[in-house]
């Protein structure tokens, strides 16, 4: 089986359910930036170890929902109708399942005063920079909502939790590994001092 099509080889790209579109198109920008961030989150959870396996199980769930966000961006708006919920397109439930996860990981978390430079570990650098590739892409999508070119804003919610939850699951990282936060703290920023 051959990947290349040929097809986008003028610049468009083809939406789910009809329809082409330039690649540069905001709807095909704010998807990409949700296939950046899922890579992003694989990135962190190839680097999780013996000890974080609760830090991994909840990036493969995100990764999982991030491809049903992006379902939902690439289909041609005229065909939401044709969408599932949970399978291709995000709810309300489950922008309101990622609120107690992220405060499950808050509660063990003390914030610092300031603002956190990411590196304090291996592992939450790359969740920091996960959670900022989930931040463009919520402003990509914030841009499609704007235009009105959402049938529905939970997608833009849900972004909006994940980033606050890979944030959370950065400083739980941080924290949970005392010998490497300690060992970073002053030349990272990220110490409560």
């Amino acid at each position: 089986m051959k990947i290349y099509t040929r097809k986008g080889d003028d610049g468009t790209t083809g939406l789910w359910y009809g329809g082409r579109r330039l690649k540069s198109d905001a709807r095909i920008e704010a998807y990409g930036a949700i296939d950046e961030a899922g890579s992003a989150l694989g990135v962190a959870r190839s680097l999780c170890r013996a000890g974080k396996e609760e830090v991994e199980r909840d990036l493969l769930h995100l990764q999982r929902d991030l491809f049903v966000a992006g379902a939902e961006l690439a289909a041609a708006p005229e065909a939401a109708g044709r969408l599932e919920d949970g399978v291709s397109r995000i709810t309300t439930e489950m922008v309101a399942g990622l609120e107690p996860i992220i405060d499950r990981y808050m509660e063990r978390v003390e914030l610092p005063p300031k603002f956190v430079i990411p590196g304090g570990t291996e592992l939450s650098a790359a969740l920091d920079l996960g959670r900022a590739t989930l931040r463009r892409a919520e402003r990509r999508v914030a841009g499609l909502a704007a235009a009105e070119e959402l049938p529905s804003i939970a997608v833009l919610a849900y972004l909006n939790r994940a980033a606050d939850l890979v944030y959370a699951m950065a400083r739980f990282t941080d924290v949970s590994d005392p010998a490497l936060f300690e060992g970073r703290r002053g030349a990272t920023g990220a110490g409560t001092d």
